[in-house]
């Protein structure tokens, strides 16, 4: 009988593992995706311009949201304290041309073509691999109003935003019953990203954690929708840069689909030289070029992109809550794997 009782035993482990995530994953909510979204992309809240006053006020909600989770708050102050808040400043040129300021003095800082903004980062410790970092990313700004009109940017990137949130949640939610990742992870919505991601740009020079304790970026920049390429197989997520650093990451990502979520993993952009050059266009990207493991998730252009006519009442919520609960489960893969993606 012991004999049989050790053979066993890994099948067990690894079905009792998936009960687990699976339990977790299934908490994803569609009303809790919907309630935030209905915030953040509101004619109130103005398209979350990098710098207004609105895009402030969703940094806010961001950070009040992180705390009220249990994720902590590590951005260095002058004080003791530590703030969620990654403060920096964008200096706008003729021309419409943006660039991050590194070590602006005050006087820099003040001046009338400096923008000031900020990163929102939250944090969830993990157990016996805590110092390797896992960051979920997604852009938190849009492109504001024009000549009185609201662009609203529900799906671009509001849906990326409110996936990042729901799967804090649930991470923390799974740390306090005793389901803590191994590894920490890093929660940031990137500001400046219309600007030319500028957010993750100054991130990746001023880290909170440094970079090489990172192991993998997952980065959701649109999925809230479906483009007329697949408007009779809304069953998908496109996914960018998989493969590129690492084929273990590409992998994990693959299986994890197989055995959860059946999506079609859709990797048409995937290509470097693909004419809308994907690979280069969101936050993943500044990670990648410092050799961190990524993935870009996507639900490709649609002709409400960059339009007033990107709003709530197009999100379809089944569909976002399935694209983040892929996205989940390849994270507690990540978070709690023995070794590093290679």
């Amino acid at each position: 009988m012991k004999k049989y009782f050790f053979l066993l035993l890994p099948f067990f482990s690894t079905v009792s593992d998936e009960q687990t995530v699976t339990y977790f994953a299934d908490t994803i909510s569609t009303e809790n995706l919907e309630k935030h979204l209905s915030f953040l992309a509101s004619d109130s809240l103005r398209g979350r311009l990098t710098g207004s006053k609105e895009q402030k006020i969703a940094a806010v909600y961001l950070a009040k949201y992180f705390q009220e989770n249990g994720l902590k708050a590590i951005v260095a102050q002058n004080t003791s304290d530590s703030s969620f808040f990654q403060s920096f400043y964008i200096k706008k040129y003729f021309g419409g041309q943006h660039s991050i300021m590194l070590n602006p003095t005050n006087k820099m800082s003040r001046a009338k073509n400096v923008i000031a903004t900020e990163n929102v980062i939250g944090f969830l410790e993990g157990t016996d691999k805590k110092e390797e970092v896992l960051v979920i990313s997604a852009h938190y700004d849009h492109i504001g109003t024009k000549n009185g009109t609201v662009f609203n940017g529900a799906d671009d990137d509001g849906s990326g935003t409110v996936a990042m949130m729901e799967m804090a949640r649930v991470f923390s939610e799974a740390k306090k019953q005793g389901k803590s990742p191994r590894r920490s992870i890093l929660f940031i919505a990137f500001a400046g990203e219309e600007y030319g991601l500028l957010g993750s740009e100054y991130y990746t020079e001023k880290p909170v954690i440094p970079l090489k304790n990172t192991i993998c970026d997952l980065n959701i920049d649109m999925i809230g929708r479906i483009d007329e390429l697949h408007a009779n197989q809304k069953n998908y997520v496109y996914l960018i840069g998989s493969d590129k650093i690492s084929q273990e990451l590409h992998a994990l990502s693959e299986r994890n689909n197989a055995l959860f979520t059946n999506l079609k993993l859709d990797y048409s952009y995937n290509s470097e030289s693909h004419p809308q050059q994907l690979y280069y266009r969101s936050d993943h990207y500044n990670f990648a070029k410092n050799k961190i493991p990524i993935i870009f998730y996507f639900d490709g252009e649609h002709p409400d992109y960059h339009q007033s006519t990107d709003d709530v009442d197009r999100i379809d919520f089944e569909l976002l809550k399935k694209r983040t609960q892929l996205v989940f489960y390849t994270a507690w893969d990540i978070a709690n794997r023995e070794g590093t993606l290679n």
